[in-house]
C-alpha cells in the first residue's frame, strides 16, 4: 500500500515494522480533534487566499462528514496509514478525490499532531476538573452532616487529639482545592496553538496562525516554531498535576480501608463499592479503594515514562516523542475513573458515629487539654508536660482513663488543678474550644463548611 510520504522510499516496510512504528492503536482517541484543528487549518487557508474559496469549501464538507462519522463510531482506521493524520487524510482523500490532498498545505504532522494534544488535553483537563469539584461538593455535604462527630486524630497513626470528623474530611477538600487550582493554572499553557509552525521553521505559505488559533478557541500561538513542535511540558505538567491528585486520593484511600476494618469499624463501604471474598464468606473488602490506591503508581509510571522520553531529546521533533501518547491517555481514563468511583463512594458510606466517639474518649488523646489546662494557670507548658505525662503513666499502670482518676490523684499531682478538669477532659469540650482560626472547633468548622460551600459556588465553568 503505498505511503502518503513514500515518494523517496524505493523499498517498503515489512508488515510487522509497520506495526510497530504506527501510533494508530492508541492515538485514533485525537480523531476528533485531529479533524476540528484540519477544519480550523483549510478556513484559514482560504481567508489567507492560499486555496480557492471552491476547495475550501469542498474539504470542509468532507472533513464535517469524517467528524460526523467519527462521532458515530463508523470510521475504520488502518496501521497501513500508521497514524491519525493520514488515516484521516487518505479518507478524506476517499470522500472527495484529489482535492483532499491540498489540506496538508502549510503544516506538517509535527505541528498538527501537537495541535491535537492541545486541544485534547484541554477537553478531558476541564472534564476532570469538573469531576474535582463534584468530589468536593460530596465532601462538603458529608462533613456538614457531621460536624459534631468526634473522631479520633492522629499522628504517626498514634491517637493524638479528638477533632471534628468534618473538620478530618474538610482537609481533603482543601488538598482538592489546590489539585483545582493546578489543573485551572495549566490550562494557560495548554491552551496555546502550534498550528503553523510546520515541521520545525514555519512555512513559506502567507499562514495567519493567530486566526487558526482564534478558531479553535487558543488563547494564542506558541511565539517560536521549534519550540512549537518539540514541547511537550504542556503533557509532563498534566501528569505531575494527575500525579499529585492521585496521592491525595490514595492518602485517603488508605484511610478508608482503615476506618473500614474490624479494628476501626469507624465507616462501611456500600456494597456497590466493596466485594466479596471467593473462599470467606463474612468478608466485605474495600476494594474501589484498594483499586485506587493502587492505580496510582501507574500514573507515577506514567510521568517518570514521559520524562524519561524527553531528557534526551534534541530539537525538534523525535519519533520518541510518540510515546507522550498512551501514557497521557491511561492517566486521563485512570483519574477520571478514581474520581468518578470516589465520589460514589463518599457519598454511600455509612459512618459508624457511635464507634468514631467511643474510640474519641476511650484513648488519651484529651492529655493535651490537661497541659493547656496547667498552662492557662502559669505554669511553664514544659513543667505541665511533664506533669501530665506522669499522670498519663499512672492511669496506663492502672488500666484507665484520664477521666478515671479521681481529683485528689490531680491535686497530689499539682494543686493547681481543681473540680472543673473533668469538664476540660470531656472530648466534646476539647474540640469545640479549639477554635482558633482553621481549628477543629465546632464554631471554627462551621465557618469552614461555608467557605468551602462559597468557594465551590465561585468556580467559573471552563470550556
Amino acid at each position: 500500500m503505498k505511503k502518503l510520504w513514500g515518494g523517496r522510499f524505493t523499498k517498503t516496510a515489512e508488515e510487522w515494522v509497520d506495526e510497530f512504528g504506527a501510533s494508530i492503536p492508541f492515538d485514533q482517541q485525537l480523531v476528533e480533534e485531529d479533524i476540528e484543528g484540519s477544519i480550523a487549518h483549510v478556513t484559514m487557508l482560504g481567508k489567507c487566499g492560499i486555496l480557492p474559496n471552491d476547495d475550501v469549501e469542498i474539504i470542509k464538507t468532507g472533513l464535517l462528514a469524517l467528524l460526523e462519522k467519527a462521532k458515530q463510531g463508523q470510521l475504520e482506521f488502518s496501521v497501513a496509514y500508521e497514524d491519525i493524520h493520514l488515516n484521516i487524510e487518505k479518507m478524506l482523500m476517499d470522500e472527495i478525490g484529489h482535492v483532499g490532498g491540498k489540506l496538508h498545505t502549510g503544516r506538517s504532522r509535527n505541528d498538527q499532531v501537537a495541535t491535537d494534544m492541545h486541544l485534547y488535553l484541554r477537553k478531558r483537563v476541564t472534564e476532570m476538573m469538573d469531576l474535582m469539584k463534584e468530589l468536593q461538593k460530596v465532601l462538603v455535604e458529608k462533613a456538614e452532616q457531621h460536624i459534631e462527630t468526634l473522631i479520633p486524630g492522629y499522628t504517626h497513626l498514634q491517637r493524638a487529639q479528638p477533632v471534628s470528623f468534618a473538620h478530618h474530611l474538610l482537609a481533603y477538600f482543601w488538598m482538592l482545592e489546590r489539585d483545582y487550582e493546578r489543573f485551572a493554572e495549566s490550562l494557560k499553557r495548554i491552551n496555546k496553538s502550534p498550528l503553523g509552525a510546520g515541521a520545525l521553521a514555519g512555512t513559506t505559505f502567507p499562514i495567519d496562525r493567530e486566526y487558526a488559533a482564534e478558531l479553535l478557541g487558543f488563547d494564542g500561538i506558541y511565539e517560536n516554531s521549534i519550540d512549537a513542535v518539540s514541547d511537550r511540558d504542556f503533557i509532563i505538567e498534566f501528569l505531575s498535576n494527575s500525579s499529585m491528585l492521585m496521592m491525595h486520593l490514595s492518602r485517603f484511600c488508605e484511610e478508608l480501608i482503615l476506618w473500614s476494618s474490624q479494628e476501626f469499624r469507624f465507616v462501611e463501604m456500600d456494597d456497590a463499592f466493596a466485594t466479596g471474598s471467593s473462599i470467606m464468606p463474612q468478608k466485605k473488602n474495600p476494594d474501589m479503594a484498594e483499586l485506587i490506591r493502587g492505580k496510582v503508581g501507574r500514573v507515577y509510571g506514567n510521568l517518570f515514562g514521559l520524562l524519561t522520553v524527553m531528557k534526551g531529546t534534541p530539537l525538534a521533533y523525535n519519533k520518541d516523542m510518540q510515546e507522550d501518547k498512551e501514557g497521557m491517555f491511561d492517566t486521563v481514563k485512570t483519574v477520571m475513573g478514581s474520581l468518578k468511583i470516589f465520589a460514589g463512594m463518599i457519598e454511600t458510606m455509612k459512618v459508624n458515629v457511635a464507634a468514631m466517639e467511643a474510640a474519641a474518649k476511650q484513648d488519651f488523646s484529651n492529655a493535651t487539654e490537661l497541659a493547656d489546662y496547667l498552662a492557662a494557670k502559669g505554669v511553664p507548658f514544659r513543667e505541665a508536660h511533664e506533669i501530665v505525662g506522669k499522670l498519663v503513666l499512672t492511669c496506663i499502670e492502672k488500666g484507665i482513663f484520664l477521666a478515671d482518676l479521681p481529683l485528689e490523684v490531680y491535686q497530689k499531682a499539682s494543686p493547681l488543678f481543681e473540680s472543673d478538669i473533668y469538664e476540660a477532659l470531656n472530648p466534646y469540650t476539647a474540640v469545640d474550644r479549639r477554635n482558633s482560626a482553621g481549628g477543629t472547633g465546632f464554631a471554627e468548622v462551621r465557618k469552614a463548611v461555608a467557605n468551602a460551600k462559597k468557594r465551590l459556588s465561585e468556580k467559573k465553568r471552563y470550556e
